[in-house]
């Protein structure tokens, strides 16, 4: 929802001028508002919120107000949208259920777990009478009836995580990348290569679609050891072997090339920490060899510097 910053339309400016005061809001609602869905709201806790719905290119035909209240469900909201062009807007119910939804995502985004009820309200001023279409947003399908079945039920899922891995097998094109997504954060993925490789053996994918596969499997895999995996498919399935071997063996010399670059950079850490140490050294025996010079007696010096009877000694010729 975004704060107004351009100049209000005269419709804007009176419409927001008389809603924004509690008692006129309360009395709107009171009167409009059906009953069912009155009896759902607590008007005395009636509050007007900031912003607005409406894009800014739009402004010269729609104003709207939003206020909070409780409801016997929980938190809700009153959106009153006010249609002030001369023709009416035919998608208006689906407009209606789209600020409806933003208000929802405001609700969530303000740390709210759970969805609030957003009661939409259209006020109509224009020149057409009587408002000429449905404010029902399913009534703007061809058939409504199946809509609203779909719309009121359950969406579709498909919970990779519960199929049987025979079951995936027969997904013809979709086989493979299925069985890889609902195995991806295995670290033993041996077992899987029997059956990856009869997917792939019954040649619905090309070259390229293997090849993109092998790749999610390396980069977002978790598997301890990608290289034997794809060596062992590339065994398994030899349409598709060189390619795969390929890709083994650029696998094998980026795992060598990341090797050299670890030892070389715990060398390099290995050879720092030396030469702060035979530094540290030098600055300890310099430091022992002043307090001998100026009479303090070696055992307080090799107390003071940790140095043993041996070092003063070398220290001394």
């Amino acid at each position: 929802m975004k704060e107004k910053t351009s100049t209000p339309m005269p419709h804007d400016a009176i419409f927001r001028q008389f809603l924004a005061q509690p008692e006129i809001a309360r009395d709107f609602i009171e009167t409009h508002l059906p009953v069912a869905l009155r009896e759902l709201c607590d008007l005395n806790t009636l509050k007007l919120e900031s912003g607005s719905f409406v894009e800014d290119d739009l402004r010269q035909y729609f104003s709207d107000v939003l206020y909070s209240l409780k409801t016997v469900a929980g938190d809700g909201y009153i959106h009153v949208l006010i249609e002030h062009q001369s023709t009416p807007d035919k998608h208006m119910a689906f407009r209606l259920l789209r600020y409806a939804v933003a208000a929802m995502q405001r609700h969530l985004e303000a740390g709210n777990p759970n969805l609030p009820l957003v009661i939409p309200i259209l006020f109509y001023a224009g020149k057409r009478s009587p408002y000429p279409y449905s404010t029902n947003w399913l009534q703007e399908f061809s058939d409504p009836q199946r809509a609203g079945k779909l719309y009121s039920s359950d969406f579709p899922l498909v919970d990779v995580t519960v199929i049987p891995d025979e079951e995936i097998a027969g997904h013809r094109s979709m086989a493979a990348l299925t069985l890889l997504q609902k195995h991806i954060h295995q670290r033993d993925m041996a077992e899987l290569t029997d059956r990856l490789a009869a997917i792939l053996l019954a040649g619905y994918l090309s070259s390229t679609q293997v090849v993109s596969l092998i790749h999610y499997i390396v980069q977002a895999g978790e598997s301890s050891d990608a290289e034997a995996f794809i060596c062992g498919l590339a065994q398994r399935v030899p349409q598709h072997g060189e390619v795969l071997m390929t890709i083994a063996q650029q696998i094998e010399k980026k795992g060598i090339k990341t090797g050299l670059e670890q030892g070389l950079e715990q060398g390099l850490q290995l050879g720092r920490e030396e030469g702060r140490f035979e530094g540290e050294r030098k600055a300890t025996l310099k430091i022992a060899m002043a307090m001998l010079q100026n009479g303090i007696d070696r055992n307080t010096v090799m107390k003071m510097t940790g140095l043993s009877e041996d070092e003063l000694a070398k220290i001394q010729h």
